[in-house]
């Protein structure tokens, strides 16, 4: 049997959780899709949609990892800034890249309206906010989405701000009106009914032990099953790399760990600090992000780390976080921790397109927001069935290994350091404040 959804506030909200069949004795598919998050999910409904026989494999249950645990933020953009993309791909393709991105976020929101599904999405808009004094970083980002890619977002001064977000912590924020935030495992769930209406296949507690090439094919086995395909796509990101599902995509991936609580319905208390109905994140190199969900309650997440394990008092740590921003809050309960395994990959960009011929990537889709899981899954599918050739703007970030344990080392350094530079940003904004 899979393991059960992480005891999540998503996992309570969950309607008809009702187990999918396991994969027995032998199947056969145009293409095999590896992986039940929602960039797996995606592509599978895409290409069932084109008309090819799809069969999905999930080690576990549908969005049971990354996919089904975030904070649901569903924004343009990537883990990478588009000033260090321009630098290593030009204007042209990191406008294009930019415009994919747009693509993905406007395929969830008309995944969702189309499926009368409108009860998902939780606000709309997003906040970049800003911990230190220094706006003229925002104010250049707005400049530049606006001259570079034609997109309008606004900055909101410190006094502005403070109208929505009742705290002294932050400086500035620029405000994007496209961005929306959703329940992500209700998401994952919608898309994967989509997928079987359209034909494909979903098998759940089905964890592939092997692929391997036959003839001009490729052969997946599980423990009592076996696919025989034309074509696989690896979607399984970080828990794909624990499981060694592929090691030479498993090894260009860093499991990269996130935490998240949601408290107590707050009622007035939550209202009177938060009148932003949308999704917030701060601009540190590590930062938190949080927004306000069903029955007055805070979802906030943050603790980026590379270590696996969840913190044995996560609640305490993320709660003691909520007040160094919101302290009128006071003493709020905290009612569900979780944590979960994203997958990143060196270039902090998303791993597209053919590793071999017949093996695609759809994966590396860590900290991109939600839109990245349609865009890659898009690219992909039109890739495999149309020969569209789209995805190579992702070229420059192909399967590159992650340097395995020395790998994961110098990324926690690297995040020390990078928290380091925050807080020192931090104290000398609060002294300033002070003189």
């Amino acid at each position: 049997m899979p393991n059960a959804h992480a005891a999540s506030y998503y996992r309570e909200r969950i309607g008809d959780d009702t187990l999918r069949l396991s994969l027995e004795g032998r199947a056969h598919a145009d293409v095999c899709v590896i992986g039940g998050g929602l960039a797996g999910l995606t592509t599978a409904r895409e290409l069932a949609r084109r008309g090819r026989r799809v069969i999905l494999l999930e080690g576990e249950r549908i969005g049971w990892g990354a996919s089904g645990r975030n904070a649901g933020f569903v924004s343009a953009g990537f883990s990478e800034g588009l000033d260090t993309l321009e630098r290593r791909v030009g204007l042209d393709q990191a406008r294009a890249l930019y415009a994919l991105s747009c693509a993905g976020v406007a395929y969830v929101r008309d995944t969702i309206v189309a499926s009368g599904r409108q009860d998902i999405v939780s606000g709309r808009g997003k906040l970049k906010v800003l911990r230190h004094a220094g706006t003229g970083a925002l104010k250049r980002s707005r400049d530049a989405l606006a001259q570079k890619y034609g997109v309008e977002q606004a900055f909101w001064p410190r006094e502005h701000l403070r109208e929505v977000l009742r705290t002294p912590v932050y400086h500035g924020a620029l405000f994007d009106p496209d961005a929306f935030h959703i329940d992500p495992l209700a998401y994952a769930q919608e898309v994967a009914r989509c997928c079987e209406a359209a034909g494909g296949w979903i098998f759940e507690g089905s964890p592939v032990s092997r692929i391997a090439r036959i003839g001009a094919g490729w052969r997946v086995e599980t423990d009592i099953g076996v696919v025989h395909a034309e074509t696989v796509v690896l979607a399984t990101s970080a828990y794909g790399v624990l499981h060694h599902t592929y090691a030479p995509v498993d090894r260009a991936i860093l499991p990269v760990a996130t935490h998240v609580v949601v408290t107590e319905p707050l009622g007035a208390r939550l209202a009177e600090a938060i009148r932003f109905p949308g999704c917030v994140a701060d601009t540190r190199r590590c930062g938190d992000y949080f927004r306000v969900v069903a029955g007055g309650r805070l979802l906030w997440g943050g603790r980026i780390t590379t270590r696996r394990s969840e913190p044995s008092r996560l609640a305490d740590l993320l709660k003691a976080d909520i007040l160094k921003v919101f302290p009128q809050l006071g003493d709020v309960r905290i009612d569900h921790a979780w944590s979960g395994l994203m997958g990143y990959s060196v270039r902090k960009m998303p791993l597209v397109g053919p590793v071999r011929p017949g093996l695609w990537a759809a994966t590396a889709l860590g900290g991109h927001g939600l839109n990245t899981s349609a865009t890659v899954a898009d690219l992909v599918a039109s890739g495999i069935c149309d020969g569209d050739d789209r995805w190579r703007l992702f070229a420059p970030f192909a399967v590159r290994w992650g340097g395995g344990l020395i790998g994961r080392l110098a990324t926690r350094f690297e995040y020390g350091r990078l928290r380091l530079a925050d807080r020192i940003d931090e104290r000398a904004a609060r002294g300033a404040a002070r003189a």
